[in-house]
């Protein structure tokens, strides 16, 4: 299944280095202080990385070198301290990376020469098996289609997935990722994660997945505000 989705790639995403992403820079500098956000060129492994704020707590995003193997090309992510309740457990995936991730596992676990757990295993994995998915009435049949929303509670995912924010999460402007690319919010241990492949990588995708990662925030906060 990895392999399926990494095929679905190009080859020129695969290929393209550093310094293409570095002739971006300019552009990019100038929409992230446009909007309020603080803007510099990443340590080693990481092209760029911005920061800002949600509700007056701190958020970082990064694009760079994958630090997952289910990831080809470059890797956008994001994160926020957001003092939200740290007992809520809630994530929105795209479902054709679940389903990769799900299968690894079962290969894992039935792969009798193997004893002993990989550390390379990305901690989403641990999340899958952590939390149950969950669905309700209200986001389109497109949405189920594209993505699965696992929680601890049922209630958790309901109070931080609504209308607004299954809404934006089809929302994404063209040329738009398709639904192959690697793409996950999580909300866990008070905090907000985003990652997902930079494709395409277009500034389109950046503003969005920006803004996609600054609702689920603000959702966050507003439902599980200590």
């Amino acid at each position: 299944m990895f392999d399926r989705i990494k095929k679905a790639f190009s080859r020129d995403a695969r290929e393209r280095s550093d310094s293409t992403l570095a002739q971006a820079h300019g552009p990019v500098s100038e929409w992230a202080a446009s909007r309020g956000m603080s803007f510099s060129g990443g340590a080693l492994g990481s092209a760029m990385t911005m920061q800002g704020k949600v509700g007056g707590r701190p958020w970082r995003m990064e694009l760079g070198r994958p630090t997952r193997d289910y990831i080809v090309g470059e890797e956008l992510r994001a994160r926020a301290e957001l003092a939200v309740d740290d007992s809520v457990g809630a994530m929105v995936i795209n479902r054709p990376l679940k389903e990769a991730l799900e299968r690894r596992a079962y290969s894992m676990i039935t792969d009798t020469l193997q004893t002993t757990a990989d550390p390379r295993l990305p901690e989403e994995m641990r999340w899958l098996a952590m939390y149950d998915e969950v669905g309700w009435e209200g986001p389109p049949a497109d949405f189920w289609t594209r993505y699965a929303v696992l929680s601890d509670k049922r209630e958790h995912a309901l109070a931080w997935v609504d209308d607004a924010l299954a809404e934006q999460l089809m929302a994404w402007p063209k040329p738009a990722p398709s639904a192959q690319v690697p793409f996950m919010i999580v909300l866990l241990r008070g905090k907000c994660y985003l990652r997902m492949q930079y494709m395409p990588p277009e500034m389109s995708t950046l503003e969005h997945a920006t803004a996609l990662f600054v609702s689920a925030c603000e959702a966050g906060i507003g439902a599980f505000r200590k």
